[in-house]
């Protein structure tokens, strides 16, 4: 199989763009790597410009994107550190790629030197400048802080390290009728049933692909989210109508690994193919807005607020470990705001 690989530009991203001909089992390998996306707009698959995709795909690293010796040894030491705490492999990646950032800016100067006004130069002088976003600069900021904390015999004052104030955005939330639209789109019971599922219990869409059919617990009518956000489990209650429809599903298809199997045996569905089924059930029910699978998640515990289940009863459905994060529904639910008459109406 012959391929090849460059950097490209996608989104104003550092990206490596892999040319192969069409092959399934190299497409299932590229899908496995983190971050892997195919672009419609290039046709083809794109990859995070990261030191160990450079190394996969023989891309030589630039000089000046690679840290100190010094920083290369502590990046490593910091991979295992975080494994030791049992970090997803996913957090390992964006953590270890947001220290890699800082600690190539600051190369030049030995770790033990660096201070808290050079998190602050950093912040100015590559983020901003940059022109890169609130998350990710969030996302570096707790990789800093976190890194600082496992080092010792350093200047730098890790509870002064402060995280950017993140914008307060509002969940995005559908009505019950488009809901019911989106729902009822695919006639593909597989396509309906996971869709369903996410609405019906607020899943995630990783939790909903790493169900196993053993997690379906039909007599007590609840569903099991293990090892979700947080590396907590928790349990989630099936209605009569989603368990009907699971059954039928079940009878059709008959998984065995995974309770959504891909086109390969034993395999999980595939994540974008996910997100194509809700783009199809969106065109089919001529819903225009920019809904994704979280919108899903977000209209289920809203619409559970507005038929009076009280919040700490969602916060645990959700898996929320702060009442806070729960809370933003409030702000959404429009119970409320419908019983206040505007002054406008009395003009």
């Amino acid at each position: 199989m012959t391929w090849a690989a460059k950097l490209i530009k996608h989104k104003n991203e550092n990206r490596i763009a892999v040319y192969f001909e069409k092959n399934q089992d190299l497409i299932a390998r590229i899908k496995q790597i983190e971050g892997a996306r195919w672009s419609q707009q290039k046709t083809v698959w794109h990859l995070p410009d990261t030191t160990e995709n450079r190394e996969r795909f023989k891309i030589e690293p630039l000089a000046n994107s690679l840290p100190s010796p010094e920083g290369i040894v502590q990046i490593e030491k910091f991979k295992q550190w975080l494994r030791s705490k049992r970090y997803s492999e996913s957090t390992l990646i964006n953590y270890s790629e947001a220290l890699k950032s800082f600690l190539v800016f600051y190369r030049e100067k030995p770790i033990a030197e660096i201070t808290n006004e050079d998190v602050i130069i950093y912040n100015n002088d590559y983020i901003l400048k940059n022109n890169l976003s609130a998350s990710y600069q969030n996302q570096i900021t707790n990789a800093i802080k976190l890194y600082f904390k496992t080092i010792k015999n350093i200047k730098i004052e890790v509870d002064k390290i402060h995280r950017p104030k993140r914008a307060k955005l509002l969940p995005n939330v559908l009505s019950k009728e488009e809901v019911k639209q989106i729902l009822n789109a695919h006639s593909n019971i597989k396509h309906k049933t996971m869709l369903s599922l996410i609405y019906s219990c607020g899943l995630r869409r990783g939790e909903l692909l790493n169900l196993k059919p053993a997690d379906i617990d039909s007599k007590r009518g609840i569903v099991i989210i293990r090892q979700s956000k947080g590396k907590k489990d928790r349990i989630a209650p099936l209605s009569p109508k989603i368990l009907e429809m699971l059954r039928e599903y079940y009878i059709g298809y008959k998984p065995k690994t995974w309770l959504f199997e891909g086109q390969n045996n034993n395999t999980k569905y595939d994540e974008r193919s996910l997100s194509n089924v809700l783009k199809q059930a969106l065109t089919k029910s001529r819903i225009s807005k920019p809904v994704s699978l979280h919108w899903l998640r977000h209209s289920y515990a809203t619409h559970l607020l507005e038929s009076g289940t009280d919040l700490r009863y969602i916060q645990e459905l959700l898996g929320h470990s702060s009442s806070k994060t729960t809370e933003i529904y409030t702000h959404v639910s429009t119970k409320s705001l419908q019983q206040i008459k505007s002054p406008f109406d009395d003009l």
